[in-house]
């Protein structure tokens, strides 16, 4: 029997893990990095042993670390969550060494599918479908392995996952920077930069079927999850069942899982990953010898709790009658909610969560690892939490969902929840048409919610919102005469003004507390409104005939508006700007905050516009920054190695159309 559980992992899963490890009377150690110190997960464990140290490298993935917390808290398992040590047949064997119960598949079953190559010539042989695929070595020649295996290529982390060291390549020119760029990414994810090439299917569906086994030697499917909406090969959705597999497809899924599992004799849970095309026909593509993200929306369909089967498997349990005989209740879906910007092409986000609040609707789950307060930072993966709605169908699961996302309270990081509502809502998602390709097809989903695309309603009525609650702020912190609106004369005089940005716009609020009550207008034009109450929090109006109470978060520079329709942040325009904040023209400025990998220019060189300058990390994801114009470099500010703030100056080019103009002016 386990007593004592170490979680080597941190965020939402270390939490999860120990809420059921609690439940079962199992006591709990976190271990957790500098910039984790404050987190969630540390408080929730019983105890906590402190990795020196930010990077992954240098503290999650440090299994002599871990181990060695083990050892001084009395542990006498460790559960080791997905990512980081999960799928490292090494720590487990070092688990097992040190006297550990690994919460997880034998070493011997984790080492069978770590090199991805050599486990799909194993499931070939077991009978399950692959795509052909080649190890690239060091004297690897990249341009017939691609010939042989045929175009577009998929460049693949062989130890991994999560979509990082992931590139496709439509031709041999790309080929070779695109293993470059994938190596490095894996090494930094996961310690490994091996990769391999791989048939690229184009826009198929990826569906995966949840197997369990026991050390008894018995392996069951627990059915599939779609998950084929992803962002840089990284799932954002996840649903069971899916809703393009019919009952005879998915006995068929499920028995080719069952035999992968069976071919490597598998214990504790695992997913089975495959492509399938449009005609239903699916191809291997690994297995994950771990929990998987996706994990919540299984046990919503099927009512058991996996965690628990996972310790009960590693205590030496046989499957209980529930698993053998488990069922599809209902339908599941699961959206990945992280800190990244979009529009900007998913850009990592980082910064201080002012408030985290998802509402408690009937049937949605929230696995997070933050909180109010929380800061997020460029070290580790954006996601912030999991949402999970289940539902009696699939329609109600995604409506009560994109509810429950929609009226959420998020504030002070920006977050990809537009795009999780935009795409629950949209047609081709809700007729269950969805692939790898969904967000390809569907731009709008993607591109920019400015102020001047919203309804101008959706503008004004925030707008004066944040600038009502402001001025009750103002009025409460008020020392004498509080009950006089801000601005008041005896005699009339001109409204008060506030200038917010919205997006990529400028909204101008303009207002007046007179006689017969307050009068508006935003940009100019005049609003039929009537308070009902304003406070410093909260806000009430009737605009238009349409009364709708808004709660109003305000820190230094920001108003958070949230209302029945949306959300909005709305940042305040000093009214005096600061000369020195305004960059020189033709400077980089760091989209994100993390560090420089490559500085690919030196002051005095030539480059042309889009040509690669700087390579920034970032929350394990590579991001290149080019040069937006044909110029000469000027300044190179940073170098490898070192750490840049989001807006930092990285470079300038100086444009030669530019030079030429103002040379021939004198």
């Amino acid at each position: 029997m386990i007593s004592k559980l170490l979680v080597a992992n941190r965020g939402e899963i270390a939490a999860r893990v120990m809420r059921t490890a609690h439940a079962l009377g199992i006591a709990t150690v976190a271990v957790y990095s500098d910039p984790d110190a404050d987190a969630p997960f540390v408080r929730l464990a019983d105890e906590a042993v402190r990795l020196p140290g930010a990077a992954p490298s240098e503290t999650y993935l440090r299994a002599d670390l871990v181990i060695a917390a083990a050892r001084a808290t009395g542990a006498d398992a460790v559960h080791p969550g997905y990512g980081f040590l999960s799928e490292n047949a090494g720590f487990a064997r070092d688990c097992a060494a040190a006297g550990l119960t690994f919460v997880g598949p034998t070493p011997e079953a984790i080492a069978s599918m770590g090199s991805k190559l050599e486990a799909k010539a194993l499931m070939d042989k077991a009978g399950v479908p692959v795509l052909p695929g080649a190890t690239v070595q060091a004297d690897s020649d990249l341009g017939a392995l691609a010939a042989d295996i045929g175009f577009p290529v998929l460049v693949k982390a062989a130890f991994g996952g999560g979509g990082r060291g992931m590139r496709v390549v439509h031709d041999a020119s790309a080929l070779a920077d695109a293993v470059e760029g994938a190596r490095r990414e894996a090494a930094s994810a996961f310690g490994d930069g091996t990769v391999f090439l791989e048939r690229f299917v184009v826009d198929p569906r990826h569906v995966e079927v949840q197997i369990l086994g026991d050390t008894h030697g018995e392996v069951v499917s627990l059915f599939e999850r779609e998950c084929s909406i992803q962002r840089r090969y990284q799932k954002i959705v996840e649903e069971s069942p899916s809703p393009a597999v019919d009952a005879d497809l998915r006995a068929e899924l499920g028995a080719a899982a069952v035999a992968a599992g069976k071919a490597i004799g598998y214990t504790g849970a695992g997913t089975v990953e495959f492509v399938m095309d449009r005609q239903g026909t699916f191809f291997f593509l690994e297995v994950n010898t771990r929990l998987q993200v996706e994990h919540p929306v299984t046990e919503l369909v099927t009512g058991l709790d996996l965690v628990a089967l996972q310790l009960r498997v590693a205590e030496g349990e046989p499957l209980p009658r529930e698993v053998l005989d488990a069922g599809i209740t209902g339908h599941a879906i699961e959206v990945r909610l992280y800190a990244e910007d979009v529009p900007a092409g998913f850009l990592p986000s980082t910064g201080t969560l002012h408030r985290f609040r998802i509402p408690a609707l009937p049937g949605v789950r929230v696995d997070s690892g933050v909180e109010d307060g929380s800061v997020v930072g460029p070290h580790y993966d954006p996601m912030l939490a999991k949402v999970i709605a289940h539902g009696r169908t699939r329609a109600e699961a995604a409506r009560t969902l994109a509810r429950a996302l929609q009226r959420s309270e998020i504030h002070g990081v920006t977050t990809n929840r537009d795009l999780l509502v935009g795409l629950l809502r949209e047609e081709e998602f809700l007729a269950g048409r969805t692939d790898t390709g969904y967000l390809t097809r569907h731009p709008d989903l993607t591109t920019p919610v400015s102020g001047n695309s919203r309804s101008s309603d959706y503008c004004h009525s925030r707008a004066l919102a944040a600038a009502l609650a402001g001025q009750a702020s103002n009025r409460a912190l008020a020392v004498v005469q509080q009950g006089l609106p801000s601005g008041w004369r005896n005699v009339g005089g001109l409204p008060q003004k506030v200038v917010y940005t919205l997006g990529d716009s400028t909204v101008e609020v303009a207002y007046a507390f007179r006689r017969g009550g307050l009068t508006a207008s935003v940009n100019g034009e005049p609003l039929d409104v009537r308070v009902i109450s304003a406070a410093p929090d909260a806000v009430d109006l009737e605009i238009g005939g349409v009364r709708r109470r808004y709660t109003v978060s305000r820190v230094p520079g920001w108003s958070y508006v949230d209302g029945p329709d949306g959300s909005a942040a709305l940042a305040e325009v000093p009214r005096l700007a600061d000369p020195d904040a305004v960059a020189h023209a033709g400077s980089l400025l760091a989209p994100m905050p993390g560090g420089v990998v490559r500085v690919l220019a030196a002051p005095g060189d030539t480059v042309a516009a889009g040509q690669p300058l700087v390579v920034l990390e970032a929350m394990k994801m590579e991001h290149t920054v080019v040069a937006p114009v044909d110029g000469v470099v000027a300044e190179i500010q940073v170098g490898p190695g070192d750490q840049v703030d989001t807006g930092q100056v990285l470079a300038v080019v100086e444009d030669e159309v530019e030079d030429e103009v103002e040379e021939a002016a004198h």
